[in-house]
């Protein structure tokens, strides 16, 4: 049902139509079993289940986030056309419908860079969840690389950890920050002030005090988060602190500090030490190239406008337009030893160069 931009009596509209499929429904079941199992009707019923409830009257309403409730976006079908596509969103301006598409392309200096994988996932993945089976694809043809270039959302310290236990492969890429209170203010104590030992199993607070309890690792709900550890002090050993409300704001609770286990601890601190260096960041520069390899896909392939319905035929349609992609770049025909043409500015680029002002140096993708 379509309400227009200015519909009349929308609330109206949209309770008419309720009533009309769960009628309709009722008339299938009239008929028998054999009626409902067909992907259409099963498609109708969850969406009337997913956008209306009935009140404790019986009357029929429609679902809001305060009334009823709604479902994840990870179940919630969008689309009576294409049951499998899904709502995303991402911060607060990227918004879509449909799938996501992960592109994995070849970056050396020389030759011509190639895409070696794609891969389609519901909108709802998150993209740290495609990394192991990019990777294994990867393997099975013999293209794994030492060094994986990847951007903020594929960093997750699970995968990245077991791309270089599994694969041997290097996962470089930003890992999230520190999203504690204390560290968003810069202010307090925060976990880094700690000091932990994993041998007898305590934490030592900024003031000496030592943790009374040590529990976990417990397992996250997420798929990409690490087990977690709690580092527990007692009410005891905090209330009396004279510094208490730099470490926490809780007037009925003591302080627990949460952190993964000792490996993958190491590997955070290291990681998040070796990307601020001048070195790590010119050579995760590189990674700036892939923005364009998008642009190229969307703009000149359409690749955002998926001309087929369901899940495997969307990655069909990415598949067919990465081998187009490949197929326009070898033909070009640069020799194995040639250098790969540089990228031209973009026009802000080049609006900042000529005003003199500075820009990242990422932004400065010298191959394609």
């Amino acid at each position: 049902m379509r309400l227009g931009k200015n519909p009349t009596r929308p609330k109206t509209r949209i309770l008419t139509a309720g009533e009309d499929a769960c009628r309709l429904l009722e008339h299938l079941r009239g008929h028998g079993p054999d009626y409902l199992s067909g992907p259409q009707v099963q498609a109708l019923r969850q969406i009337v289940l997913q956008n209306y409830y009935r009140d404790e009257k019986g009357r029929l309403r429609w679902r809001t986030a305060d009334g009823g409730g709604l479902p994840p976006s990870s179940v919630a079908i969008i689309s009576p056309y294409d049951v499998q596509a899904r709502y995303a969103r991402r911060g607060q301006v990227t918004r879509w419908k449909g799938f996501l598409v992960h592109l994995t392309e070849s970056c050396a200096d020389e030759g011509t860079n190639v895409i070696t994988d794609v891969a389609t996932t519901p909108a709802t993945t998150n993209d740290a969840q495609a990394l192991p089976g990019i990777h294994t694809r990867l393997q099975r043809r013999r293209l794994l690389p030492a060094e994986h270039l990847v951007d903020g959302g594929y960093t997750s310290l699970v995968h990245v950890a077991q791309a270089a236990s599994e694969h041997q492969v290097t996962v470089t890429g930003p890992l999230p920050g520190n999203l504690t209170r204390q560290h968003r203010e810069n202010q307090g104590f925060g976990r880094d002030d700690f000091h932990i030992d994993f041998d007898r199993q305590q934490v030592t607070c900024p003031q000496g005090q030592i943790s009374k309890g040590w529990h976990g690792p417990y397992p996250t709900s997420s798929p990409t988060a690490a087990p977690l550890i709690v580092a527990r002090f007692t009410k005891a050993q905090c209330q009396p602190c004279l510094v208490r409300n730099q470490c926490t704001t809780s007037r009925d609770s003591a302080r627990n500090v949460g952190f993964p286990p000792r490996k993958l601890l190491d590997l955070q601190a290291q990681a998040r030490a070796e990307q601020q260096s001048p070195a790590w960041q010119r050579r995760y520069a590189v990674r700036s190239g892939i923005e364009g390899t998008v642009n190229e896909f969307a703009h000149g392939h359409g690749m955002r406008q998926c001309r087929y319905h369901g899940h495997r035929k969307a990655h069909v349609q990415h598949v067919l337009t990465a081998i187009a992609v490949n197929v326009e770049r070898l033909s070009v025909g640069l020799l194995p030893d040639e250098l790969s043409p540089a990228r031209p500015p973009t026009a802000f680029q080049n609006h900042l160069d000529h005003n003199g002002i500075p820009r990242l140096r990422s932004w400065r993708a010298v191959t394609s």
